[in-house]
């Protein structure tokens, strides 16, 4: 009943997703813009185009269908240089386990750091009057479910918290996904991923308080002012990739070996994103693979007008790139993966977007 439930809501969440349309008049009007961030290295060097084929653990951050392909368990950490030279990071840690029937459940944690921000006040405009730190912590839980050879879905919901030392604010977010899979070697996939849909933020606390005085100056007020309330960033992907086996041997007969089985892959993605509150893009990527030991990525995402310096609204130039190194950790045949993987993104303002990830995997998911 509970996966009937799952299955039947995913596929309303994103059947209303067809009112999305990219908006770029609303530009920095929504709230918690750390959602659109993605942590995890593969994804980063794809620019999230791997909405149609992502696995495991990455999965929360881009299409959460794609948890259910976690065979076993996943172990996964990550760190970002954020416009590295200006002191933001991203650090993030995920772990995916499989229930069985049930499905698989994952859990991820990512903290937004913005390091030590002078305090300025009307009197000390300059500072000197100590530091503070912003704090952004996202904490997300999902559910993966294979509803058929062909076919997984999944759901997910995200506890926002923004904070500093006087004012906080927090949100419910909730994804939906699915991912369809066909082909002799599952090499041909889809996928549609609505995120970021829920309640509104809105900050309160201290900072909002101010002190005055009544109307005949008879005594001290305390003033609370209201802040304003803001969505979250909501966004709907739409993807579809296909893995070409460069050297798939041609009249094989019999069960295929470790000997007969393809030693390149090439696979290309194309992906469209609508936001709510920014403008739309589409982009194109391709990964190569040696031996699912060895991966090579890069992507390039389009927006209006991404290459006038004056009219872009955003600071991404449109490409990115990674690399990832995966090795069993013995000979034995079922044993852990473990990968190293960076991802990068150039920017036009700071040094772009270094991210570096460790995962282990506990099971034989395939490696995408």
């Amino acid at each position: 009943m509970i996966l009937k439930k799952l299955k039947y809501t995913t596929l309303a969440l994103l059947i209303t997703s067809a009112a999305f349309a990219g908006n770029k008049d609303r530009s920095g009007q929504s709230g918690a813009g750390e959602l659109l961030l993605n942590p995890w290295a593969r994804s980063s060097g794809l620019f999230g185009l791997n909405c149609a084929n992502v696995s495991g653990i990455e999965a929360m951050k881009c299409n959460i269908a794609g948890l259910a392909k976690t065979t076993k368990s996943e172990i996964g950490v990550a760190h970002t240089r954020y416009l590295s030279g200006t002191g933001m990071s991203i650090n993030n840690v995920g772990i995916a386990q499989n229930l069985g029937d049930v499905g698989v459940l994952g859990v991820n944690i990512m903290s937004f750091g913005f390091g030590e921000i002078p305090i300025t006040t009307e009197d000390s405009p300059e500072g000197g009057i100590g530091d503070y730190k912003p704090t952004f912590l996202n904490f997300s839980v999902g559910l993966g479910h294979t509803f058929s050879k062909n076919m997984t879905a999944g759901l997910n919901v995200t506890y926002v918290n923004e904070a500093i030392s006087n004012i906080k604010a927090s949100a419910l977010g909730f994804d939906a996904g699915v991912q369809y899979t066909n082909g002799k070697r599952d090499n041909f996939h889809i996928g549609i991923t609505l995120r970021n849909v829920g309640t509104n933020l809105r900050f309160s606390g201290d900072g909002f308080s101010f002190n005055g005085t009544s109307p005949d100056f008879a005594k001290e007020l305390t003033t609370q002012s209201r802040s304003e309330k803001f969505s979250l960033p909501s966004q709907l992907n739409i993807a579809t990739a296909y893995d070409f086996y460069l050297d798939e041997p041609k009249g094989a007969a019999g069960p295929e070996s470790v000997e007969t089985m393809p030693k390149h892959r090439l696979s290309a993605m194309v992906s469209f994103i609508s936001n709510a509150y920014n403008s739309d893009w589409i982009g194109v990527g391709a990964e190569y693979a040696y031996q699912e030991k060895v991966m090579l990525r890069a992507a390039y995402r389009y927006e209006s007008k991404i290459g006038d310096k004056q009219e872009n609204s955003t600071f991404y130039t449109g490409l990115s790139a990674g690399v990832t190194v995966q090795t069993k950790v013995s000979s034995k045949e079922n044993a852990p993966k473990l990968s190293i993987d960076y991802g990068y993104k150039p920017t036009r303002i700071a040094n772009g977007v270094h991210v570096i990830g460790l995962r282990i995997n506990l099971g034989n998911a395939k490696s995408e």
